[in-house]
This record gives structure tokens, sequence and C-alpha cells, in this order.
């Protein structure tokens, strides 16, 4: 998919969270939930309508696993624009994002200029164990 245009963007009264179960331990993926005490800053992707339709697929919203919701987003320049999100009522308390999954949020959030306070944020996450990795042995020292 190539977007037309990307710029960032604040979500007022959105909080994000990575509370999505993916497999069995305690990795979780982004959702947005709706919370008046927070923001989440992100990019708004230009992209057509069979784009979004591809992207919908994609994200599960079909199969139930995330809706898309329609929102007020502001530019760094004061700008508001309506957006969409992808939502999900499926959150599972306690899910935290993979390295793996975190490095590829914070490598985006880099390269499109987010607020450093933002990826700060970001960077101070929890992570989870991700399940799939085979495990390290334990060395011990004599």
């Amino acid at each position: 998919m190539r977007p037309t245009n990307a710029i960032c963007v604040c979500a007022h009264a959105q909080r994000l969270v990575f509370d999505l179960p993916i497999g069995p331990g305690e990795r979780g993926v982004a959702n947005l939930l709706p919370d008046p005490e927070s923001e989440a800053w992100g990019v708004a992707y230009q992209i057509s309508l069979d784009q979004a339709e591809w992207l919908d697929r994609t994200e599960g919203v079909p199969a139930g696993g995330y809706r898309r919701v329609s929102l007020e987003v502001t530019t760094l320049d004061g700008e508001t624009l309506v957006a969409y999100t992808y939502s999900s009522h499926r959150g599972v308390h306690g899910r935290k994002p993979s390295p793996r999954y975190m490095g590829i949020v914070l490598a985006g959030a880099r390269h499109h200029g987010l607020p450093a306070d933002w990826i700060a944020w970001l960077a101070s996450l929890d992570l989870a164990v991700d399940e799939r990795e085979p495990a390290r042995p334990v060395s011990s020292a004599c």
C-alpha cells in the first residue's frame, strides 16, 4: 500500500493500549480506546477507498477483531482532520507489546517525527515475553 500522504496527528481523548491478545502468552497488539484524560499520537495516512477496504480485511474487521472508528485528530499545525482508526472490545488486561512489535512501533514513530515525549513514553512501556522465542540456557558460574 502506498499512501498519497502521511501526517503526524494527535487523537485527543483516546488512549493507546496493547491489550489485544496475540498468542497464548502475554503478547498484545495495539488498540485505541476512548479516554477523556488521554491523548494518543500517531500517523494519519491518506489512502484510497480500495486500500481502506483491503486494510479492513487485513486487520480483521469482517471477522470482528477490530471495528473501524471515525474520530477527529489534530495535526502538529493545529489543523483538525476527520480520520479513522481501529478499536476493539476484545482487549485483555495485562497484555503487553513484544520487543519486536514495539520496535516496529518505535521505528515508525521516529521515522515520522512524532513528539519526543510520546516516543519516550512508548520506549518506557513494559514488554511481553515472546513465548515463540526459544528459552536461553542459564549459565552458572562455578
